[in-house]
């Protein structure tokens, strides 16, 4: 299989020559002929599996003939991190097209953005909020737009943006084609696809469970002592780049000044950075600068590092679909990676979640010659490390609408399983159990 098959525009395939594509990933394989036809497509894959070239590639094709200097193309994606990352894959894939994209969104000056809209430009790829006040401004006219993408929508209804979504939907042409592209299928994400797509092809490629070329640990440990872990593991371990999770903002910034502090590559990436310094963050941490990049979740949308070979989950995340989310960001490309996660004695519920989608028992490991055993300072706490809703309780894991379930040796994907529903039956025992039936490292 090659792109050929497509009979894309040659100016377009010069771009794909250029950036070293050479045959279709499954969902670019899938939905790019009914793309290319014009049918709204509601496209469900993982994070890197190709998903910006599956609906790049056929708006390019479509903007080829037509008018140009209007907007008839617009990707909303919910982070800045991500947007720029569409931008930049489409100017590669259209680098001989002169088709031109911009970028739209907060936390920057607003003025160049609205200049290169006053320029003319075919493609705006946007986050809803700055869409909206430039819409409103009267900076930007989405009358002319021909494809709207929602990217990564169920990261979107996380955020809270559904509501914005639906503003910028009235301001655009009835007549359209809409590409809806998600990770997972929640209930918000199956009413809003019944609102905005007409009679979709639905492309699901590999949703559901982690990638088979990640192998999985869990390291349980104290909430005090995850940093010195976190550190010592890094030393002992054959790693290339690191990407580690964190639950919050501030502790983002903590665990790598304090990595920093003891002489470790590292960098932060979390949503109250400027942009210069986020951006400085994510080109460090592609080019080799920094090894290690300590990120938030939603910070991490849009991160595209094809050689991170350990993700590691200094906080464990709060649902099943995070899980999968965060650790697919290794293991990309037919090459292995490793996800490691620190479990702590308010986890061990949650790991029987986890255990259920991966279709097996994740192996359990201590790392030799570290001491667990180091007592919390004095008037520590470790009430910082539970995720709590209004009334201080720990939030209930919120599990996709499908599940692999194991049959004998293999997994399949499909069976429904009840939101929220804990896997009693894998739950651990007791952590000090659970600990000691660890596996040394």
């Amino acid at each position: 299989m090659s792109f050929s098959q497509f009979k894309l525009h040659t100016q377009i395939e010069k771009g794909i020559e250029a950036l070293g594509y050479t045959a279709p990933t499954p969902i670019q394989l899938q939905s790019m002929p009914a793309i290319l036809q014009g049918k709204d497509v509601m496209g469900l894959a993982q994070t890197g599996t190709g998903k910006t070239a599956a609906f790049a590639l056929p708006i390019l094709q479509r903007l080829m003939d037509g008018p140009r200097r209007h907007i008839r193309a617009l990707v909303v994606a919910p982070t800045r991190e991500l947007a720029e990352q569409i931008h930049e894959a489409i100017g590669g894939l259209g680098r001989a097209t002169k088709l031109r994209s911009v970028t739209i969104y907060g936390g920057v000056n607003k003025n160049p953005q609205i200049r290169s809209l006053r320029q003319g430009v075919e493609i705006a790829v946007a986050c809803p909020g700055r869409l909206l006040d430039l819409a409103d401004q009267g900076e930007i006219d989405l009358s002319h737009v021909e494809v709207l993408v929602l990217d990564e929508a169920d990261r979107m209804f996380d955020m809270g943006f559904l509501p914005d979504i639906r503003k910028i939907i009235k301001k655009l042409p009835v007549k359209r084609q809409t590409l809806l592209f998600s990770a997972t299928m929640p209930e918000d994400i199956r009413k809003l696809s019944g609102e905005v797509l007409k009679d979709p092809v639905t492309i699901r490629v590999g949703t559901g469970t982690p990638v088979s070329t990640v192998s999985h640990a869990l390291y349980p440990v104290e909430p005090h002592l995850k940093t010195a872990l976190l550190m010592k593991l890094i030393e002992r371990t054959d790693t290339g780049s690191v990407l580690v999770f964190a639950r919050t903002k501030h502790r983002t910034t903590r665990v790598a000044e304090q990595m920093k502090r003891a002489g470790f590559p590292v960098a932060s990436l979390q949503g109250n950075l400027s942009q210069n310094r986020r951006q400085d963050a994510l080109s460090g941490f592609r080019e080799g600068k920094y090894q290690i990049l300590v990120a938030t979740d939603i910070a991490a949308r849009g991160i595209d590092v094809s050689g991170i070979s350990h993700v590691i989950n200094y906080d464990m995340p709060d649902t099943v679909d995070a899980y999968t989310h965060r650790i697919g960001r290794t293991g990309r490309a037919a090459k292995t990676g490793d996800a490691f996660t620190f479990v702590t004695p308010q986890d061990r519920a949650f790991v029987g979640d986890i255990e259920h989608v991966l279709g097996e028992r994740i192996e359990r490991r201590t790392l030799t010659g570290f001491d667990y055993n180091v007592p919390a300072p004095s008037g520590s706490s470790d009430a910082a490390d539970r995720p709590r809703n209004s009334v201080g309780q720990r939030r209930a894991p919120r599990v996709s609408g499908y599940a692999p379930v194991k049959r004998g040796n293999s997994s399949s994907h499909g069976a429904a399983r009840p939101s929220g529903r804990r896997s009693g039956g894998r739950s651990l025992e007791g952590f000090s159990q659970y600990q000691g039936a660890s596996k040394a490292r």
